[in-house]
């Protein structure tokens, strides 16, 4: 919003007090009240130069260059509203808030913490009154509103914010001046701490706590250690003083240690005498039977009995009574609602976002407060932006850690933190001396979750740590049985865990899978070391992946191979961990090998090409005492990935190796393999009969093997080996041929190949219509089957095939994101479809000539996968020529979700439904996007 003001700015809050009651009273004419509220601080907001941020409902905030400004629009608009004649002379009293801070401004609005200020300043007033804070109190103070004054409140606890904040009321002739005390905490009932540091995110969790709180009796936050399960009660306790006439009492649980000073711990917050000779539950029953109060129960991991059981019964006994209870395990009595406090939002590692939306993680926002607490000066910057989400991620999210590491901002660079967090239990040490002592260091939070539980649990959580990004339950079952935690006990064990918030239980599809946070996993591989028992669980864990990967590699050729290849990509973490044990172990040489050998056809269909050739080759150096065979398979497969990245010296020297070690031992499987990419690297150099003569001999060799999908492959790459040499009549011919193979053996990946080729001759041989109609089937099942280098081929084909229909800027564009995001990803091109690219490009560049084609393209490098392909798939007309000589504007999200959305056929109606658009207006809005887009107007 660049109409904003912006560097220092005072912000203005207001609302109408009591609006749900002035509704109640005053029916249909309520909408006559709000219109003319509304005008009226408008009227006071422009005549004194204020910026209208957001409204909702009754509520305005709005923004001034100057405090001055603010100010007199505040007293302006409360007089103007006193003597405005109100329908059925309702009452209508606004309070209104204002402070003055730095401005940080976003695409919608302002964010940070002098906003939330100026909101608490607003709330914290009665209807008819105006809140300054210190700071716009002192900007303003020298040019007040003619007749105004200020009256020092003194300072005051405001709900979510650090420590007491000074409050100034304006007195000025035709306002209100006589109020009750302030809506601070100060003047409600509890004994709730003042945090010094502010309360970061949680707005989610906020709301479900509170909606919990307002049907159920007892709420249950739990979480591992660290994650915030104390603030965020604190927060909903503050946020709900005014629901409890009797107070809201925090209960601190930490330092007991016996369970029989539980009940009186709770009489000594509510400051109930003990009667001698009487249980001090039963006292506590007659003191609370007739209160409406809530109590807040903190650490109840380690008393977790004695705290059920005075819970359970407090709430029989006293009907007005609520409890909201922070525990690392649920208190499991009738009636408790749990709900599990998750570590902080998180940007992915694996796409991460630019630098200038790192803020809107919460993780990131704790980390930079508290690191500009420590170190004054401390900002969020392109340069550091890369090591601080890196931080946060290796931390999990979790508060208390990233605490601990913000406060060695001091001292160290963000890099420096970050490269030091493989020791990350000496890294985070240093909370404040008056914190808890076992959040004073991330060793000690983990030491106090540790000792809580039962040896066998601490077993089961020792040798879990060996599972790299989750694991099922027979995996855990697998590697975790043995002494101290049979087969049989594993899955309770791993239950108790997950309940005592040290494992996480997820669902993925149909799948129930666990994983260690990975601060709870370092600290468990410690402690698996000091057990002895590291070399016997990480091998049972390698045998577990090595059992998994030879299952399934019969089953990544036919119908079933898209399951088993998201299956090995979801243990994909564990294998690597497997293949790191086999590496650095003396005695796994040839189980290592037999682990790399199985996954060649996974790391393909996931293009991990580079890293599949980097354990292949490192497992191969190491073979051992492996068996010739064994070493001919890692050989051609090594092979195929070096072929896939264009390294065809090194597909040369494997492949050629590979086939002799398996002709040596009769293995025609191994052979054809072999012969195939070898044929592919004689048709990258031009010698296209010696291609041919081989891959015929691949055909015979899958043929005597009764090999189906093998032959439907070397005979769809004869088909392109013919495509090559300009023999398209006989590529029509393979292309078919391998076409109705590939349906036999049930191989869908092999059809979306075939697809392409065949979509390639009949553009060759003047069909383009044809030609785009197989692209489209080709790319659309690769999108499915998350096959990355075919659909970034199909994108490229679609673009070929569409150039007399498509406008040449856009084919260009495509072309550019394809080279792109095959660089990106670092996928070489087989020789036939670099010659086809090649050929579109320079086509497109002659009908464009050399800047435009040049401009267009280097915008196609901005687009994402998935832009590509819906621009690709989308209508001729779905993205307009952009007049000569200017560079076309790029599609936000939503124009390419309506062009997708367009391109099936669907109506305005049903387009602004899938798109849930929340504007009144949807189908026009639709429409108006339409229209931006080039389309007429389409039905309703």
């Amino acid at each position: 919003m660049a109409h904003l003001p912006t560097g220092t700015v005072t912000f203005l809050f207001t609302d109408i007090e009591g609006s749900t009651r002035l509704l109640q009273e005053t029916g249909d004419r309520y909408v006559e009240i709000l219109g003319a509220y509304r005008s009226l601080i408008r009227a006071a907001i422009q005549e004194w130069g204020g910026r209208e941020v957001d409204t909702q409902g009754d509520a305005f905030f709005i923004a001034f260059p100057r405090a001055r400004d603010a100010l007199s629009a505040a007293v302006a608009a409360q007089r103007a509203m006193s003597r405005h004649p109100w329908p059925e002379n309702a009452a209508v009293r606004v309070r209104m808030g204002l402070h003055t801070g730095e401005a940080l401004g976003t695409e919608s609005g302002y964010v940070g913490m002098d906003v939330h200020r100026a909101a608490r300043i607003c709330a914290a007033a009665h209807g008819g009154q105006i809140l300054l804070s210190q700071t716009t109190r002192d900007l303003a103070a020298e040019r007040l509103p003619e007749g105004a004054s200020l009256r020092d409140l003194g300072a005051h606890r405001l709900k979510d914010l650090a420590g007491p904040h000074h409050l100034f009321q304006v007195v000025a002739a035709g306002l209100l001046t006589g109020f009750p005390p302030l809506r601070s905490l100060d003047v409600l009932p509890n004994n709730l701490p003042s945090h010094l540091t502010s309360f970061i995110g949680r707005e989610r969790e906020i709301v479900e706590v509170k909606r919990l709180l307002a049907t159920a009796r007892l709420v249950t936050l739990t979480g591992a250690g660290g994650a915030g399960k104390t603030r965020l009660a604190l927060h909903v306790a503050v946020s709900v003083l005014d629901g409890h006439p009797d107070g809201v009492w925090f209960v601190e649980l930490a330092a007991l240690t016996d369970a029989a000073l539980v009940p009186k711990t709770v009489a000594s917050v509510l400051d109930v005498p003990e009667q001698p000779g009487r249980p001090m539950v039963e006292t506590l029953v007659d003191a609370l039977r007739a209160k409406t109060l809530l109590l807040v129960l903190d650490n109840c991991e380690h008393l977790l009995a004695a705290c059920a059981t005075l819970s359970e019964r407090l709430l029989l006994a006293c009907p007005s009574l609520k409890i909201l209870a922070t525990s690392r395990e649920a208190l499991d009595i009738p009636g408790e609602t749990v709900r599990i406090v998750p570590s902080l939002s998180l940007p992915d590692p694996r796409n991460p976002p630019p630098p200038e939306h790192l803020r809107r993680y919460e993780a990131v926002r704790l980390f930079v407060e508290r690191a500009a607490l420590i170190h004054p000066g401390f900002t969020l910057t392109p340069d550091n932006a890369s090591a601080v989400a890196q931080v946060v991620t290796r931390l999990d999210g979790i508060p208390l850690a990233i605490e601990l590491a913000a406060a060695r901002a001091k001292v160290l660079t963000v890099e420096q933190i970050a490269l030091r967090l493989d020791d990350r239990f000496r890294l985070l040490t240093g909370g404040g001396r008056t914190t808890l002592s076992r959040h004073q260091t991330l060793r000690a939070t983990m030491d106090w979750s540790y000792h809580l539980l039962s040896e066998n649990e601490r077993v089961v959580l020792r040798r879990l740590s060996v599972f790299a990004g989750g694991f099922t339950v027979e995996a855990a079952e697998a590697v975790c049985a043995g002494k101290g935690a049979e087969t049989h006990e594993v899955f309770d064990l791993l239950a108790q865990l997950v309940n005592k918030s040290l494992a996480v239980a997820e669902t993925q599809g149909l799948e129930a899978r666990y994983r260690l946070l990975e601060t709870v996993r370092e600290y468990s591989r410690e402690r698996l070391e000091e057990s002895g028992e590291t070399v016997r669980t990480r091998t049972r864990h390698r045998d577990w992946c090595l059992a998994l990967v030879e299952r399934a590699e019969p089953k990544l050729r036919g119908p079933d191979q898209q399951i088993w290849l998201d299956r090995l990509d979801t243990e994909h973490d564990n294998l690597r961990a497997a293949l790191e044990w086999c590496g650095a172990s003396t005695d796994s040489g040839e189980r290592g090998l037999r682990l790399a050998a199985a996954l060649p056809r996974f790391w393909e269909g996931r293009a991990y090409y580079a890293e599949g050739r980097m354990w292949l080759e490192a497992m191969l150096a190491k073979g051992g005492a492996a068996s010739s065979l064994l070493r001919a398979r890692a050989l051609n497969g090594a092979g195929v990935l070096a072929y896939r990245q264009g390294d065809y010296e090194r597909v040369l020297t494997l492949c050629t190796e590979g086939l002799t070690l398996s002709e040596q031992h009769g293995d025609r499987r191994g052979s054809a393999q072999a012969l195939h990419f070898l044929a592919h690297v004689v048709q990258a150099r031009g010698d296209y009969g010696r291609a041919t003569e081989m891959m015929e001999r691949s055909v015979a060799l899958f043929q005597a093997e009764g090999d189906e999908a093998g032959v439907a492959n070397s005979v769809d790459c004869l088909g392109e080996i013919a495509r090559s040499r300009g023999d398209y009549e006989r590529a029509a011919v393979l292309t078919q041929q391998a076409m109705t193979l590939y349906g036999k053996a049930g191989d869908p990946r092999g059809l979306v190949h075939v697809l392409h080729n065949l979509a390639y001759v009949r553009l060759h041989q003047g069909a383009p219509e044809e030609a785009a109609a197989l692209f489209r089937e080709s790319l659309i099942r690769a999108r499915d089957l998350k096959r990355t280098p075919a659909v970034l081929m199909g994108v490229a084909g679609l673009a070929a095939a569409r150039t007399a229909d498509m406008q040449p800027k856009r084919v260009a564009r495509l072309l550019g994101a394809v080279d792109a995001l095959l660089r990106t990803a670092g996928i070489h091109l087989e020789p036939a479809e670099h010659a086809d690219f090649e050929q579109t490009a320079a086509s497109v560049r002659a009908r464009l000539g050399d800047d435009a084609f040049a401009s267009a393209w280097r915008s196609g490098h901005d687009m994402t996968l998935d832009e590509a392909v819906d621009d690709a798939l989308a209508p001729a007309a779905a993205v307009p020529e952009p007049a000569s000589g200017t560079t076309p504007d790029p599609l936000t999200a939503r124009e390419r979700e309506v062009v997708a959305l367009v391109a099936q056929g669907l109506s305005n109606r049903a387009i602004a439904s899938r798109l849930v658009i929340a504007e009144r207006t949807a189908e026009g809005h639709v429409q108006s996007i339409l229209n931006k887009l080039g389309f007429n107007s389409r039905a309703q």
